[in-house]
């Protein structure tokens, strides 16, 4: 112990006299930096503030923490670090002191595989994830994925991730390790609530194919909508799916957002304008001018005025609520299940020049009558709990979706109910 402590003192001291010479040579550039300034008119203080992203004492902080890795870090020689990933981590850490977990620093490969995401088709476990209160939370386990089938549920908080605990992580540094080659295995462990110790799942990674829409007739005159999330395509499959299955006599409609983590705002418009003829759909709200926008119907997408009736639970979010919110304010559909996940908030990317980017959170969701989701959530009109279920008899949610839909259907003359 004592040759421990011994050995960090002759250390401490030897680093004064490194940083007794770094001083050196931080004062000679200053002094060269104002030298050129007095030798360009061109040149200021103000300029030099203007370029930099820290003012000089933050600057020669970073310098010296670079040193001292550099020169004392067991493996820093052998293992250099990538100028690059110097950056990036420090670009990364600066986006983190704002304690959003939406606005974040994503590096080049990390924006590549998050556009191939948005083609439908990736390797992993299927599931959305996302950050509340500095935890790693399950939103929602993708219809028929891995995450899914394996047992994975909303609001699981992940607590590792094979050898790697990552508590106080960001979600997409979470989203990196758990997506990989095909057919490799992953064990993600989860705290449950309501259960005592930690849960482990072995998930066997798979081509995610991501296929936003699922419909199917209920009975002769009610019809089950399911997204799964807010594709680009999202509406045409939407509508081309109503238009089915009215043509098969569908006097009312069930639509599920359950599990459904959200996408594009875009498409959640169209959505909404299949119900609604005309109106506001969602406003958002933030600093900036371009933040502030109202979203309104698009009268080409309308569809029908039938019946609808909505279920939502903890794994809607985002533009799922949107939709939710919507439906419900225009007084065009109940909703049915459990509160929603409160994830209400827009993030717009901001390309950078070397290929990177930035999400910013740039404003809030406010549905029609003004009320905020983000952190809320929204709560349904008839609460009931319980899971999804492929085997429709076992899905209470939607058992009593179907009871209720069925008391707003009017009857046909010459037709028995």
């Amino acid at each position: 112990m004592h040759s421990q402590k011994a050995g960090v003192i002759s250390i401490v001291k030897f680093s004064r006299k490194k940083v007794y010479i770094l001083v050196f040579i931080f004062l000679a550039s200053i002094g060269f930096l104002y030298g050129y300034k007095a030798q360009s008119a061109d040149f200021s203080e103000s300029d030099f503030n203007r370029i930099s992203p820290f003012n000089v004492r933050s600057l020669w902080l970073l310098r010296q923490i670079r040193y001292i890795i550099e020169n004392y870090q067991v493996d820093a020689e052998i293992k250099p670090a990538n100028e690059d990933d110097l950056l990036h981590g420090a670009a990364k850490g600066m986006v983190e002191a704002w304690k959003d977990p939406y606005t974040r620093f994503v590096s080049p490969s990390q924006l590549k595989d998050e556009e191939i995401e948005l083609e439908g088709k990736y390797g992993g476990l299927g599931m959305y994830i996302g950050d509340r209160d500095g935890q790693i939370l399950v939103i929602s386990p993708m219809e028929d994925s891995p995450a899914e089938r394996a047992g994975l549920k909303t609001k699981d908080q992940i607590v590792k991730v094979d050898d790697q605990v990552v508590i106080g992580w960001t979600s997409d540094r979470v989203v990196q390790i758990l997506r990989g080659e095909p057919d490799t295995k992953v064990t993600v462990w989860v705290r449950r609530e309501g259960e005592d110790e930690l849960l482990s799942f072995e998930i066997t990674r798979e081509i995610i194919k991501l296929k936003s829409v699922r419909n199917e007739m209920l009975s002769d005159d009610i019809g089950y909508l399911k997204l799964t999330q807010f594709k680009h395509n999202t509406h045409e499959e939407a509508r081309s799916a109503i238009r089915e299955m009215m043509r098969d006599g569908m006097r009312a409609l069930i639509l599920d957002l359950r599990n459904n983590g959200g996408g594009l705002l875009d498409a959640s418009v169209k959505i909404v304008s299949m119900f609604v003829k005309s109106g506001l759909v969602v406003e958002t709200k933030g600093r900036s001018e371009r933040a502030n926008e109202k979203y309104y119907v698009d009268k080409s997408q309308y569809l029908t005025n039938m019946p609808v009736v909505v279920l939502i639970n903890s794994g809607s979010a985002s533009a799922s609520e949107i939709v939710a919110g919507a439906l419900s304010d225009r007084k065009r559909a109940k909703l049915i299940g459990e509160k929603s996940f409160g994830k209400g908030s827009v993030q717009t990317l901001f390309p950078l020049t070397d290929g990177s980017g930035v999400y910013v959170t740039i404003a809030r969701y406010y549905t029609p009558s003004g009320k905020v989701i983000d952190h809320v959530g929204l709560s349904p009109d008839i609460e009931v709990k319980g899971e999804p279920d492929r085997v429709i008899s076992k899905d209470v949610q939607l058992q009593r979706a179907i009871t209720e839909i069925k008391k707003q259907i009017r009857p046909v003359a010459g037709r028995r109910k």
